[in-house]
């Protein structure tokens, strides 16, 4: 493993709990970061922290309270002296159905956490980073929001919408050195696997050229780098790790 310099740094990852997030809250404090995680479940955040040892945090927010994210982070902020990084990572797959037969509630659900979380967490860390001229964002949105997958137009839909978010946000903040990017990882087998039936699952491989699903850690060492302070010109921006399946 090559790695990235963040000795020093202090970082936020939502979702870090498990899946991606675990994976990328791995890697950052394997590249000397300190790191605050962010979940709703605090089961699982104690097994994490536990894991990841005393470089990790953590905190239970719930994401989709705009409030409680603003508190979080003014929290977090105290806590950790400074946040450096911020990476928007939480987030559900849905159901699988038919646009015309999707649930109402689901919908809003996938949309309230894929999406204006991820808003909601951004209005409350910039205002920190701008003050200290310095900070790396990274979202995860996903191959389906370049691309649409049928049976699934919330998640599709909030992915395409954090992809514009973080491109606006990209430029909002290029005055700053302050970089905002993207992700968009193909499929990976974590739980977000167990709300998306095995016909969607078996769709999503037969999309990758490379024949197989992204490991989360190789999302992880991307996300890395984008997070460092070497990533100092590309801003809203987005990332692949699709294998071979995105075409732009």
């Amino acid at each position: 493993m090559n790695k990235i310099d963040l000795d020093g740094q202090k970082a936020i990852v939502t979702g870090g709990a498990m899946g991606i997030g675990f994976a990328i809250a791995q890697r950052l404090v394997a590249s000397g970061a300190q790191v605050e995680l962010w979940d709703k479940d605090e089961r699982a955040l104690d097994e994490a922290t536990s894991q990841l040892g005393t470089a990790a945090t953590r905190r239970v927010v719930e994401l989709t309270d705009a409030a409680g994210v603003a508190a979080a982070t003014t929290a977090a902020q105290q806590a950790l002296g400074r946040i450096d990084i911020y990476c928007a990572n939480a987030g559900i797959a849905g159901p699988n159905h038919p646009l015309w037969e999707y649930p109402i509630d689901a919908w809003r659900q996938v949309i309230e956490l894929d999406l204006n979380a991820v808003f909601y967490g951004l209005r409350a860390v910039v205002p920190h980073m701008i003050q200290q001229n310095y900070g790396r964002i990274v979202t995860t949105a996903s191959i389906a929001g370049k691309e649409g997958n049928p049976n699934a137009s919330a998640y599709s839909a909030a992915k395409a919408g954090v992809i514009a978010l973080t491109k606006s946000l990209g430029k909002e903040l290029a005055a700053h050195d302050i970089a905002v990017n993207a992700i968009t990882p193909a499929a990976a087998r974590t739980r977000i696997f167990d709300q998306m039936s095995p016909e969607h699952i078996q769709f999503m491989l037969t999309k990758i050229p490379r024949g197989r699903f992204v490991e989360v850690e190789e999302i992880a060492a991307l996300v890395a780098w984008l997070a460092s302070a070497e990533n100092r010109f590309t801003t809203g921006a987005v990332f692949d790790l699709s294998g071979g399946r995105a075409t732009y």
